[in-house]
């Protein structure tokens, strides 16, 4: 932002301090200056002259020759400019000066026979502006020999500073100076509004109603009749240029120049445009289209906050207005507006429109909602000044809920804990009070709590205010510590989990791919609820992926049709997911999951002369997903489920759980799902949750040393219902063994008609020892024998045998 150090200086006094501090501490302080431009460099050797005598140049029609005072001294010139005429006050460059536009130097001349000791400049010459059908007149008050850049407001130094996102109230020069006030302890001064108001009242004349108090929490709004819409005065015209504005008229001047005093926005409304004398806050339809001030057809959605009046939209809210009612040559009645706006409905109206300006800037980064009040009467009070008219009484102001400032407690001693070092109380105090702070209470010496003006959304909390106490007191005052102490915690590594992931994966001849995390709408729609992007860069970007699934189907794709059929690939990443059907409006309405793909397609077994081709199948997912978990945590402790149902992603598929939570998901991809990615051979995949995977516990290692002692091992086999499971048996196994058993398999499952309807065969090894004993076969035995009886009468099984 471009701030003007003469502009400044209005506000708060900088006498006698050099515009390198100036600089210097702005930049220290948090408010970079990135550049410098001395507005008046360029303008050595130019000053005010008066043209006491023209006459027509001897040898050349369109030349004339003329004789220049600057005072003390008069010259002979020659003129080609038509609209040179004696009596006027002129830019004249003396020999020695360099024209700024161009950069050559003048010089003594003769031009067709006639001495020229110089030159007078027109204003495209001098930079000044593009006008070059002649010379600069200049105002006649104006005392010859006047340094040029001193006559025209030029000995200007303008500053290039950046203002950092938190830091709204920086956007304006009262912000600058505010800051400036407590970092050098100087007194700053608000423009005073006198305001002679007529004896009309602005409700005959106009209303407003606000229906979207969300997005326009404060609505403000003055009138003024009568008025005539005119040039600017030069000081007024000096101000916007300095900071890269072209004056327009008056009227318009006046906001702009609002908008860099005080950084609030402001917009004027012909009055006699706006049908029925109304304006409505309201939301744009879907689809609407509206034509701005740049002639642009804008088509708005439903999240767009639209100025309109009794029949039509007349701007959109705090981005820019319409054709159909700016302020024209012809206006007389003037509506302002002064508002505040919700910073994120702004945000996203000019993002999606892709129209940024000087208003949307300050609004999308948060502008004072209690400010509005005082911008109005400020420009009502230079409208009247400039433009004549009468200030009709009252203004209309809709702020259904206030906007209070916040408290903040400073405990002093924090101030030492955090920073290291004291800080005088009367400076934090001083410090705080110039950067518009007010003392709330005071308890003893110990604390003190200041109201925070709304102008600083970014002071919360007490570490807020001690920023500020460091920034304004100067961080080159922070005094050096040649030695400190500090307790080393245990170094925890957000990313060995991941990488851990990688390696095994690896091992298991998984290749990594990486995807696109944008998707389009159409695709992501097929996982999951998609969280759309506000301004998508392209329909194939529209949203975040909901599943690693369609990212991986694009990495199979390409790689087939480069003729890659035989792939096991992996990815890490992270998906996103809508929690309900609403508008998202922060973090809880969505979920982001960090997940983990595993997939599988074409041959396991390419042709060799020992075996044959064969392609991947479930079993072989099912194999390296277990091989996979089986290096990360215990596959006992995680449960197995299978789905023979087909969905709309697998034909089927099993999953992973731990506690009754699904830890990954995946089977055979369904031919539907292949289709929209062209693929025409089987995917086998499997999609974990990589928070519930690394929140299973790991066992810790230990020795198990030889056993000294042996073991002994018993098989049996029933006949069971089909409905009973391996796991069931097994578990009923355990509860009626004693501490004797130590391990129970499953080794072999048989069906037959010949076993019975819904009937089948399953065989189990039961392994038997004492680290500290050598068994007897009486107690193996009648433990076996406790564990084969529980089965038959619990579980309705004929016993087939043991071995």
């Amino acid at each position: 932002m471009k701030i003007s150090l003469n502009w400044l200086k209005e506000y708060v006094d900088l006498e006698g301090i050099a515009t390198a501090e100036i600089i210097d501490k702005l930049t220290i302080s948090g408010l970079e200056v990135e550049d410098v431009e001395e507005k008046g460099s360029g303008f050595d050797n130019i000053v005010v002259a008066y043209v006491k005598e023209r006459k027509k140049h001897p040898n050349a029609d369109k030349l004339s020759v003329c004789t220049v005072s600057t005072g003390d001294e008069e010259f002979n010139v020659v003129c080609g400019a038509p609209n040179v005429e004696a009596g006027q006050n002129v830019a004249f460059a003396k020999i020695g000066a360099i024209i700024p536009n161009g950069g050559f130097k003048i010089t003594k001349a003769k031009l067709r026979g006639e001495v020229s000791m110089g030159m007078i400049c027109s204003e495209r010459e001098l930079g000044i502006s593009d006008n070059h059908q002649g010379i600069m007149v200049l105002d006649s008050s104006l005392e010859p020999g006047t340094p040029l850049k001193e006559a025209l407001g030029l000995d200007d130094v303008v500053l290039e500073v950046a203002i950092t996102p938190n830091r709204p109230d920086a956007l304006s020069h009262i912000g600058v100076a505010r800051d400036l006030a407590a970092i050098f302890n100087r007194k700053m001064t608000i423009p005073e509004v006198k305001l002679t108001e007529c004896s009309e009242r602005i409700e005959k004349y106009a209303s407003v109603e606000v229906q979207d108090t969300t997005n326009c929490p404060r609505y403000t709004a003055r009138l003024i009749k009568n008025v005539t819409i005119k040039e600017s005065p030069s000081w007024l015209k000096k101000k916007l240029t300095s900071v890269g504005l072209r004056p327009i008229n008056n009227i318009v001047d006046v906001t702009n120049f609002i908008l860099y005093e005080l950084g609030q926005p402001l917009h004027s409304f012909d009055l006699d445009r706006l049908e029925g004398q109304k304006v409505v806050v309201r939301r744009a339809s879907d689809g609407e289209t509206f034509t701005t001030l740049d002639s642009k057809e804008r088509r708005l959605t439903s999240k767009d906050l639209m100025i309109c009046d009794s029949e039509k939209p007349v701007a959109i809210a705090g981005v820019m207005g319409g054709e159909n009612s700016e302020v024209t040559a012809e206006t007389k009645n003037i509506l302002l507006e002064s508002a505040y706006f919700n910073p994120s409905s702004i945000r996203k109206t000019a993002k999606s429109l892709i129209l940024s300006t000087d208003a949307s800037y300050r609004f999308e980064r948060g502008t004072d909602p209690n400010v509005t009040p005082y911008a109005a009467d400020r420009a009502m009070q230079l409208m009247a000044e400039l433009g004549g008219g009468e200030i009709l009484t009252g203004t209309i102001d809709v702020y259904p809920e206030k906007i209070e400032p916040r408290t903040v407690t400073l405990r002093f001693n924090q101030i030492k804990r955090i920073l290291g070092f004291d800080v005088d109380r009367k400076d934090v105090k001083d410090i705080l009070l110039n950067l518009g702070l007010k003392v709330v209470s005071a308890e003893g010496q110990e604390e003190m709590t200041f109201e925070v003006p709304t102008f600083r959304p970014d002071l919360e909390r007490e570490i807020d205010l001690i920023e500020e106490i460091a920034r304004i007191n100067g961080y080159d005052k922070i005094p050096a510590v040649s030695k400190i102490s500090i307790t080393l915690g245990g170094k925890t590594d957000q990313s060995s989990f991941r990488d851990r992931l990688r390696d095994i994966a690896n091992g298991l001849g998984f290749y990594e791919i990486i995807s696109n995390s944008l998707q389009s709408r159409e695709i992501a729609q097929l996982t999951g609820k998609p969280v759309e992007m506000l301004n998508p860069l392209s329909s194939d970007m529209a949203a975040l992926r909901t599943s690693l699934l369609p990212g991986a189907l694009y990495a199979v794709s390409k790689n087939l049709n480069v003729g890659e059929k035989n792939l096991k690939l992996f990815e890490i990443g992270h998906i996103f997911n809508k929690l309900s059907d609403g508008e998202i409006k922060d973090f809880s309405d969505f979920s982001e999951i960090p997940g983990m793909m595993l997939l599988v397609s074409g041959k396991a077994e390419t042709v060799k002369w020992y075996s044959k081709e064969r392609p991947f199948d479930i079993y072989d997912l099912k194999g390296l997903v277990n091989s996979f978990l089986e290096k990360i945590c215990l596959d006992n402790v995680l449960d197995d489920s299978y789905n023979l149902v087909e969905n709309k992603n697998f034909e089927y598929n099993f999953t992973k759980t731990y506690k009754n939570q699904v830890v990954g998901r995946g089977g055979l991809v369904s031919k539907e799902m292949l289709r929209k990615f062209d693929i025409s051979q089987d995917v086998y995949c499997f999609e974990f949750d990589l928070n519930l995977l690394a929140d299973i516990p790991v066992p810790q290692k230990r020795f198990n040393g030889l056993l000294k002692f042996p073991k002994v091992l018993r098989d049996c086999a029933f006949i069971l219902d089909t409905k009973v499971t391996g796991q069931e048996v097994v578990g009923l196994i355990y509860k009626s063994s004693s501490g004797l058993l130590k391990n129970v398999e499953l080794f072999d499952i048989f069906e037959s008609k010949n076993l019975g309807p819904d009937k089948r065969s399953m065989a189990f090894s039961l392994e038997y020892y004492d680290e500290n004993r050598t068994l007897k076969d009486e107690e193996v035995d009648k433990d076996f024998n406790r564990a084969v009886e529980a089965v038959i009468k619990q579980l309705n099984a004929e016993f087939r045998g043991t071995s």
